[in-house]
């Protein structure tokens, strides 16, 4: 095996500086429980209550129930910071010593001022709050939903307010900024924030502006049944070392919703992905270039964080983005040490190997997506194509796209999912398309994915004219009728292929036999990112432009929509770990620099903990 295919990295390297921001959890064995009610004394159900202990890097949160009740699991003796937050209502707090208290009752206050009532919103009601009463309204509309929201929440935009000569200034910056968020002077500007620039900046500036506007707030139920019985613990990760004061402080990670959504990217490393190891240890990828950190390992009972280095030969710690747990266990994890290749790691030995594609062919890419195959293959992203690796035989097989370039630009390829039938499938997020790697022939082929026809109708005869003329879409600037299929994921145990329509707020359901296609819109206009299929063929999603992850019964065509406790998160990957008869939803916080578990509870586990709690 040549120096070039193949080269071996055994990492061990734990930052002291690190690991020392996390102190080990004492034996738990204590419940918090409480009421919460409003001013006027009635109960209220479906409220957000977390609890961090004093120094740690764990926050708990549960929800209450009809009766206004809340259960924590056990939790270790110390002091705690409690905190319980409504849409609507003044946040609550208070502190516990767990030990000398075990019961902490709130009283929610509504908020009176309108502004911070906005500010608390996530970003599908900012979105909702538009205004909508006319044609040009829904066409507005839809270019803040698709172009003003690549590179984050439109929670974080719509918390502030301009007049039209600031929303123009900002519209004049963000036409040129990539999908990381970054401002390219010599970047060609995105054409449809160009074209529409002045329309839109008035829109903006009639929906939030100074003085009286027509943002109106709109409200959704709170959690109930399931979602109000969900439990969810939240992992800070740690601050980047190099990074030095006053930047290095952390005022705003979203906990609080009265403070609105995090200002930018914490300091600390990109969280992208996430997985349970076999032993129950949570491993991330980290896209941000550090020197310290490609992937990492968290303890789930402590919050330690042990990071690992792939090095780069820039110096810095090689990045990496895409992350999947194969039928054995191992990790595999795309990882551009210099040129793109394809890591894996074995969670009991923690080495780590590098595999680079060989010369003329494709790389793996800067935002790519990994899965495993029923044959025990490999699947990566490649920026034209899809990448197959054979563990056996440790070679790469390619596959390209049967449409690449286009008149209204290329198919770069971001989502990958592989089936139980040795197929792949790769996302050309830009174009509408998906490319199928057919593993038995080695030959690719493509499944297109009809335009929003609602949207294309909104949408004027001559707009459309001058967008087909002169205009070419990216990540951050799709057709108003564009699907953009970014992440998906297969039924390992069934033929379906669940692809999450970004844009066109829909999953594509594709039977991976016949390749049929159909469309299961989202509720509530949402939009998913990537899916995950468990093992009982529900679809889950996480919804990245708000705080919240989807999951879709297809037996029962019926969605449950739960609620994440943190503001402006954006998540954008979910794994799902079924051991032991339980459900845990893994879901990496990008924005606020969190990993997050949410695990299911019966009816059954609430009512064990009301009766622990009232002895």
């Amino acid at each position: 095996m040549t120096r070039e295919t193949r080269f071996s990295l055994t990492v061990c390297v734990a930052l002291a500086a690190l690991a020392a921001a996390f102190a080990p959890v004492r034996a738990a064995d204590l419940l918090l429980s409480g009421t919460i009610t409003s001013a006027a004394g009635e109960a209220m159900g479906g409220v957000t209550v977390s609890a961090k202990a004093d120094g740690g890097t764990i926050t708990t949160t549960v929800f209450t129930d009809e009766a206004g009740g809340y259960y924590f699991p056990a939790l270790a003796t110390g002091k705690y910071r409690v905190w319980a937050q409504a849409l609507g209502f003044e946040t609550a707090k208070g502190e516990i010593d767990l030990g000398a208290a075990r019961r902490q009752d709130f009283s929610l206050k509504p908020m009176t001022d309108a502004e911070r009532q906005v500010r608390q919103l996530p970003g599908d009601l900012m979105l909702a709050g538009l205004p909508e009463e006319t044609p040009d309204d829904l066409r507005m509309k839809r270019l803040v939903r698709n172009n003003c929201t690549g590179c984050h929440t439109p929670s974080y935009v719509l918390q502030h307010r301009f007049d039209e000569a600031g929303w123009n200034a900002i519209i004049e910056l963000m036409k040129r900024v990539n999908v990381y968020g970054v401002v390219q002077a010599d970047r060609p500007v995105n054409g449809i924030l160009d074209f529409h620039q002045k329309e839109l900046a008035a829109y903006l500036a009639r929906a939030r502006g100074p003085g009286e506007t027509a943002f109106r707030i709109r409200e959704r139920p709170r959690p109930s049944g399931e979602a109000a019985r969900a439990m969810i613990n939240e992992y800070d990760t740690p601050i980047d070392p190099d990074v030095r004061p006053p930047y290095n402080v952390v005022t705003n990670d979203g906990s609080d919703w009265s403070l609105g959504t995090p200002s930018g990217i914490m300091p600390g490393h990109g969280v992208h992905d996430a997985w349970f190891d076999r032993d129950g240890h949570i491993w991330f990828t980290s896209n941000v270039p550090t020197r310290h950190l490609t992937v990492a390992k968290l303890d789930p009972k402590t919050g330690a964080v042990k990071p690992f280095v792939v090095p780069a030969t820039n110096g810095l710690a090689a990045p990496t983005h895409g992350l999947t747990r194969d039928q054995n266990g191992i990790l595999w994890f795309n990882v551009n040490p210099g040129r793109g290749g394809l890591g894996r790691l074995d969670p009991a030995t923690e080495k780590i190997e590098v595999h680079i594609p060989p010369t003329g062919m494709s790389p793996t890419g800067g935002a790519t997506t990994v899965d495993y195959d029923g044959k025990g293959k490999i699947w990566s992203s490649s920026p034209d194509g899809a990448l197959r690796f054979d563990p056996e035989t440790n070679t790469f097989t390619e596959f390209k796209s049967v449409t690449f370039k286009t008149p209204n630009g290329n198919g770069i390829t971001y989502g990958m999912a592989a089936d139980r039938n040795g197929n792949g499938y790769w996302a050309e997020m830009i174009i509408d398309t998906l490319g199928r790697g057919e593993g038995a022939s080695g030959k690719s082929a493509e499944i297109k994915l009809p335009p929003v026809q609602a949207e294309m109708d909104r949408v004027p005869g001559d707009v459309r004219k001058h967008y087909a003329g002169v205009f070419s879409p990216d990540f951050n600037t799709p057709f108003p009728w564009s699907q953009g299929p970014r992440r998906m994921g297969t039924d390992k145990n069934g033929d379906v292929l669940w692809v999450g329509n970004s844009w066109g707020g829909s999953l594509a359901r594709i039977d991976t036999n016949t390749l049929d296609l159909s469309f299961v819109p989202l509720p509530e206009n949402l939009q998913p990112y990537h899916v995950h299929v468990d093992g009982n063929h529900n679809a889950w999603t996480n919804l990245w432009m708000t705080d919240r992850v989807a999951r879709y019964d297809p037996a029962a065509k019926a969605w449950t929509v739960f609620d994440l406790p943190t503001r402006g998160g954006e998540v954008r990957y979910v794994s799902v770990e079924e051991r032991d008869g339980r459900t845990h939803v893994v879901l990496p916080y990008f924005r606020a620099r969190k990993v997050a578990v949410m695990t299911l509870r019966t009816e059954a586990d609430l009512a064990a903990l009301k009766a622990q709690a009232a002895r």
